[in-house]
């Protein structure tokens, strides 16, 4: 009884807790955290799951990439939390941008970075410069490694934010869903896996063509049922094919990642998947970016098994919903009951404030 006069409803009291973060380093954090800079935007994916109706509760400054790499999810949020324009923005670690007095500034209780800024973190000396006047870092991943960190990097950030159950709640319903799609193939003694070319941001420059060796998307695929063209071609997670590799290989099918990129690549080629997007315009510059060399011949574009996908799904916590998505279009005959909008609805209604809008994937199959 004392302790709930102390402290109301709704409010607990800070303490101490020491965690791991996805470098391995042991980080001492003031919990739970009430003030927060994400050093990217796109991690309201996970702030918001965490956070439910109020994602931006702790945010007090972020870096300016959500409404450029995502359009149409951030104004899909803009809608419902106008108050998150006027944020503070900060530009990013790796390029050099990222303004520490602004930091400072804010008091935040941690600031959380993507791993893959730690490189440019440590040769900046931010770690050392923050930790003088008490503001820990704590490094979490969803792009790298994100099958085998997104669970930890989720048990973390619930940790910090005092809502470890609600972080166990999402793992498990993100393992559950996987598990649909692995229990299924496990059983299928002789299972024929199709070849994929998964195209990272297809239409984004000229260039052909970005990919994923054997993590993130390239992972994705294999889990899926799939083999990944590019794993025996890019030693990391991403990298790139030329035209020649993907006429010799011949891919089953072709995969495009995209999103509403507008800001970054004005009247692009990408395909702009995503929140709303019009399925019919997206299938017309999915069709559009298959008349490139390296694809009119092969058999994915001979047999319209081409598809596109949201990009994001590449640096969040819902990569599961890819997954099903895929081992839908790989196995259309083995998860016919298989429902990847639907799982991404029940996410939406069970975790995330904003209503679920189709627009995430489209095929140039018919029945895709």
């Amino acid at each position: 009884m004392f302790a709930a006069v102390l402290f109301p409803a709704g409010l607990m009291a800070a303490e101490t807790v020491t965690v791991t973060d996805i470098a391995g380093r042991t980080v001492e954090v003031e919990a739970p955290v009430e003030k927060v800079i994400l050093g990217e935007g796109r991690q309201i994916y996970f702030t918001a799951a965490l956070d439910g109706d109020e994602p931006f509760k702790r945010v007090v400054g972020w870096r300016d990439d959500f409404e450029k790499a995502d359009n149409d999810g951030y104004h899909q949020y803009l809608e419902k939390f106008p108050q998150m324009a006027d944020l503070p923005t900060f530009g990013g670690m790796k390029n050099g941008t990222f303004d520490i007095e602004q930091a400072v500034a804010l008091e935040p209780d941690v600031i959380i970075l993507n791993i893959d800024a730690k490189e440019a973190t440590e040769d900046g000396g931010y770690i050392e410069k923050l930790a003088k006047v008490g503001i820990p870092v704590v490094y979490v991943d969803f792009r790298d490694k994100p099958m085998e960190n997104t669970e930890p990097s989720m048990r973390l950030i619930g940790k910090i934010f005092g809502e470890e159950q609600k972080a166990e709640d999402f793992i498990a319903f993100r393992a559950a869903e996987i598990e649909k799609v692995t229990s299924n193939l496990a059983q299928q003694a002789d299972l024929q896996r199709p070849v994929v070319f998964v195209e990272r941001a297809g239409g984004y420059s000229d260039d052909c063509c970005m990919s994923f060796g054997n993590e993130n998307f390239g992972k994705m695929v294999e889990i899926a049922g799939g083999v990944n063209m590019a794993g025996d071609i890019i030693p990391g997670t991403f990298g790139t094919v030329n035209p020649e590799q993907i006429i010799a290989a011949n891919p089953d099918h072709v995969i495009v990642t995209g999103a509403n990129w507008e800001l970054y690549v004005p009247g692009g080629n990408w395909v702009g998947v995503g929140s709303g997007a019009d399925p019919e315009v997206s299938s017309e510059k999915l069709a559009g970016l298959m008349e490139r060399p390296g694809f009119t011949g092969v058999k994915a574009v001979q047999d319209n098994n081409v598809h596109a996908i949201w990009h994001q799904f590449y640096n969040s916590p819902y990569q599961f919903v890819a997954i099903q998505q895929i081992a839908k279009w790989l196995h259309p005959e083995l998860f016919a009951d298989l429902d990847p909008s639907g799982t991404f609805g029940e996410l939406h209604e069970r975790f995330l404030p904003v209503d679920y809008r189709p627009g995430y994937f489209v095929s140039l199959k018919s029945d895709g």
